[in-house]
């Protein structure tokens, strides 16, 4: 097998909370180096966002929780105070060395450090730097600060998510988890990704990303959007619904709920026959997907009926031999005992000092050549200082010494 893809790569990771800390830690995996730059005494924002927590050997909470740990795994955690002079000098002593320098501070708030992209660009000409923000480089919101809800419903994805207008509960409605952190990471890592490459390809040139998340939402909405500037409609909350094929949505079942998709004229006929009502094939209201768009409402009336004559798992049985897409809604404890799931190895064991067998979600890439197999427990806070700092000279006395006035 070859080295991991990125082998060789250095990082320099002043990232917190979850959309940049996603993007280095997809880096880490695929072998890059990642130096998690920390505060002393508190560490990243996200060690204090709630339990549950990881228990030390004395049964004590600590700063090890859940969305911690979601995100900073192949990592080493080094504690720098860079609002100090002698803490700005490690920095850039580090910089000198990295390819990648990953920072999701406000807009200009590093400048007053002497560690924006002008000037670690002078010390490194080859750095690409990488600011993830809420709203980007530039335009009237820069100096704003925001979290994911803020974009989720100022980039109008709640707008579109819901409950349908008329039914019980309808308005706008948050995605579950940090949906547009997580795809902003993607983007930070695939504008990363894109930059090492120019840099490959064109004599070393580094440059500045600038990836946000108000951007990011926005161009997920996709077709959605598109569909409004075509048609200066806005498109409307759909509930469970599909978005093309018709009809798709939650059904509820005799024991449960599953998700049906009829994607083509095809899959509608052979639902049909799985119902137990193949008439509907042929009736004029329903012949083409477009007819039965048109006829939402009543196409979807009739199937919610027609699936409350049986179990979830007999309706899944049955389409699955008509090859119509479906599926149960799983919870967490379905999804991670699922044997296809279990067999696509999704959930992975590292050893962490405070639990010997702690469960995390493993990288979704696959390759054929350079598989991810290595994974490292998140670091604890500060855990590899010393042997980061070691490596660009800073001999114990020196770290002693910082340690005592707060810097490191």
């Amino acid at each position: 097998m070859s080295a991991l893809p990125l082998s060789g790569i250095k990082i320099l990771d002043l990232t917190r909370v979850l959309a940049g800390p996603l993007s280095a830690q997809m880096l880490g995996d695929l072998g890059a180096e990642v130096i998690k730059v920390e505060r002393p005494g508190t560490g990243d924002d996200a060690r204090a966002f709630g339990p549950p927590y990881l228990v030390d050997p004395d049964g004590r909470e600590n700063n090890n929780n859940s969305f911690y740990l979601c995100a900073n795994r192949n990592k080493k955690s080094v504690t720098v105070n860079i609002a100090k002079p002698e803490g700005q000098a490690i920095i850039r002593e580090l910089a000198k060395s990295c390819d990648i320098f990953m920072e999701n501070y406000k807009v200009g708030d590093l400048k007053r450090y002497g560690l924006d992209y002008e000037q670690i660009r002078t010390i490194n000409p080859g750095i690409i730097y990488c600011s993830v923000t809420g709203f980007g480089q530039t335009g009237p919101y820069a100096p704003r600060a925001g979290y994911d809800a803020i974009f989720q419903a100022m980039g109008g994805l709640m707008s579109v998510t819901g409950h349908m207008d008329g039914e019980p509960g309808a308005g706008p409605m948050k995605v579950g988890p940090s949906i547009v952190d997580y795809m902003t990471g993607m983007n930070t890592s695939i504008a990363i990704l894109a930059a090492l490459y120019h840099r490959k390809v064109n004599r070393g040139e580094g440059q500045h990303l600038d990836v946000c998340l108000l951007d990011t939402v926005i161009a997920s909405l996709s077709h959605y959007a598109q569909i409004y500037l075509v048609s200066g409609k806005m498109p409307p909350r759909r509930g469970t619904w599909g978005n093309g094929g018709m009809p798709a949505g939650v059904f509820r079942c005799a024991d449960g709920e599953l998700m049906l998709v009829v994607g083509n004229d095809g899959q509608f006929a052979r639902t049909c026959q799985v119902l137990g009502s193949p008439e509907l094939a042929t009736n004029p209201k329903f012949l083409e997907n477009n007819d039965r768009v048109v006829h939402g409402k009543e196409i979807m009336a009739i199937f919610a009926g027609l699936f409350l004559k049986n179990k979830v798992a007999y309706w899944l049985e049955e389409l699955e031999k008509a090859g119509v897409p479906c599926g149960p809604v799983n919870d967490f404890a379905q999804v991670f005992a699922d044997p296809h799931v279990r067999s696509r190895g999704m959930e992975i064991k590292v050893d962490h000092p405070f639990e010997h067998a702690l469960s995390l979600i493993r990288n979704p890439i696959t390759f054929s050549e350079t598989p991810v197999k290595d994974y490292r427990a998140p670091p604890r806070l500060g855990e590899n200082t010393k042997e980061v700092l070691a490596a660009i000279g800073y001999d114990d006395a020196k770290m002693e010494g910082l340690k005592k006035q707060g810097i490191i």
